[in-house]
C-alpha cells in the first residue's frame, strides 16, 4: 500500500514494527494530509531517522502538476501527470456567488448544501471535482471521458492527491468546501481505492472534510450503489447520472443500462439510506433531439415519485468526439418547467469553465482519439 493511502491505524501499525511510539503515527499522517506534505525531508518535528525510513519507505509525491487553464469565469482545469506518464484532469470551480446565495444556482449543485452557509466568513468557496480513472469504461455518448476508453483505475493515493495539490493551489479568500468525484472516470467502477480514498478525505485529522461535502457521481451501478450504502450509512453524497426516464433512450445515450436497467436502478435508489433532510441528486443532461422534449419530462417526474431527490439539467456541453449537442433555450426551460410543476427542486447546471474544456463532461485523456464519433444516428 501507498503511503498516502494509509489510515492513521496503518501508520500506527507500520511505525510500531520499525519500534517508533505510538504518537508518531498521527504525527506523520496529519503532515501528509491535514498540511499536505509529501516530503519527508520537510517533515520537521520528526526525528531524522524516521524522516529518512519515510523516503526509503516511498513517501514522495504521486503526481505533478503538469499545466493550468484559467477559463473567463475563474475555473481552472489542472492537468496532472502521474507516476507513469499517463495524465488525468480535475477543476477547481470558484463560487460565483456571494454568501448565503443558494449552492444550487452554482456549479457545485450535486453537492450537498449545509444550512450555516449564510453564517460563513465572506470567502470564495470552491469545488473541486476530481477523477477516479484515466479514462472511462461507460461509454455514455455525451461525455468526452470514455472516448479512448478506460486506461487504469487510479490508487487511492492518486485521489486523494489531487485535494492535497488543489488545496495547496487555492488563491487569496479562496477555501476548499467541496469535492466532488464527478471527474473522468466512473468511481464505483474503482469502488475499493474510492471508497479508501473518501475515509481518508473525511478523516477529522486529515483533510478533514464534512461528509455533507463530498458527493459520488455514479452512471448507475446498482450493487456498488448499494455498497456504498452501507459502507458509509448514506452519509456520503450520492449524484445519479439518469439521462433518460425509459429503458430505450437511456440505454441509446448509456450502455450501462443494458447490465442495470432503469428499474433496478431506481429501486436502488430508494433503498439508498439517506439521512434526514438529505436528497440523492439526479444529473440529467439534456441532449437535443434525444431526451429532451416535454413527454420525457413527464416521464422523470413518474419514474422519481416517492424518492428525494433533486434534479440537476445540465444542456449538454459539446466534446470532439460527437456531433450531439445541447437544446435550445426555451426547450431546456420547458423541460424545468414540467418537473418545477411536479413539486421537484430543479436547477439548470451553470456552464463552468466551458472555454478551457472545463465544464460538465468535457473532461479527456490528453491527446486521446475518439473509439468512436457519435451522431444522431
Amino acid at each position: 500500500m501507498h503511503p498516502v493511502a494509509r489510515l492513521p491505524e496503518e501508520w500506527s501499525a507500520a511505525l510500531a514494527a520499525q519500534g517508533e511510539r505510538a504518537f508518531r503515527a498521527l504525527q506523520v499522517f496529519r503532515w501528509i494530509h491535514a498540511k499536505g506534505e509529501l516530503d519527508p525531508a520537510r517533515m520537521s518535528d520528526l526525528p531524522p531517522a524516521l524522516r529518512a525510513s519515510l523516503a526509503t519507505g516511498g513517501l514522495a509525491p504521486v503526481l505533478s502538476v503538469a499545466d493550468v487553464r484559467r477559463a473567463t469565469d475563474g475555473t481552472r482545469k489542472v492537468l496532472f501527470r502521474l507516476h507513469d506518464g499517463l495524465t488525468i484532469e480535475s477543476v477547481l470551480i470558484p463560487s460565483v456567488s456571494g454568501p448565503g446565495s443558494a449552492a444550487s444556482d452554482d456549479a457545485d449543485a450535486a453537492a450537498a448544501e449545509d444550512d450555516d452557509d449564510a453564517a460563513l466568513p465572506e470567502r470564495v468557496r470552491v469545488t473541486q471535482c476530481i477523477s477516479t480513472q484515466v479514462g472511462c469504461a461507460m461509454g455514455c455518448v455525451f461525455c468526452a471521458s470514455g472516448v479512448a476508453g478506460l486506461k487504469r483505475n487510479l490508487g487511492p493515493e492518486e485521489i486523494v492527491a489531487q485535494v492535497l495539490a488543489g488545496r495547496a493551489a487555492l488563491e487569496p479568500g479562496e477555501e476548499l468546501r467541496n469535492v466532488v468525484l464527478m471527474g473522468m472516470g466512473e468511481p464505483l467502477h474503482n469502488y475499493d481505492a474510492t471508497a479508501r480514498a473518501l475515509r481518508l478525505l473525511v478523516h477529522g485529522q486529515g483533510v478533514g472534510l464534512s461528509t455533507r461535502r463530498v458527493t459520488v457521481s455514479t452512471s448507475g451501478l446498482v450493487p456498488e450503489i448499494e455498497r456504498l450504502g452501507r459502507d458509509f450509512g448514506g452519509q456520503i453524497g450520492l449524484a445519479v447520472s439518469l439521462h433518460a426516464a425509459d429503458d430505450e433512450t437511456r440505454t441509446r445515450l448509456m450502455p450501462i443500462n443494458r447490465k442495470y436497467p432503469l428499474g433496478d436502478l431506481l429501486e436502488a435508489l430508494r433503498a439508498y439510506p439517506l439521512p434526514a433532510r438529505r436528497r440523492i441528486t439526479i444529473e440529467y443532461t439534456l441532449v437535443a433531439g434525444s431526451n429532451d422534449d416535454v413527454a420525457g419530462a413527464k416521464r422523470l417526474a413518474r419514474v422519481l415519485r416517492g424518492i428525494p431527490v433533486k434534479i440537476n439539467l445540465i444542456p449538454m456541453n459539446p466534446i470532439d468526439a460527437s456531433t450531439l449537442g445541447p437544446p435550445a433555450s426555451g426547450g431546456v426551460e420547458a423541460f424545468q418547467r414540467v418537473l418545477l410543476d411536479a413539486g421537484y427542486s430543479c436547477f439548470v447546471r451553470r456552464r463552468r469553465g466551458d472555454d478551457v474544456s472545463a465544464a460538465c463532461g468535457q473532461l479527456a485523456l490528453l491527446g486521446a482519439k475518439p473509439r468512436v464519433r457519435v451522431d444522431r444516428s
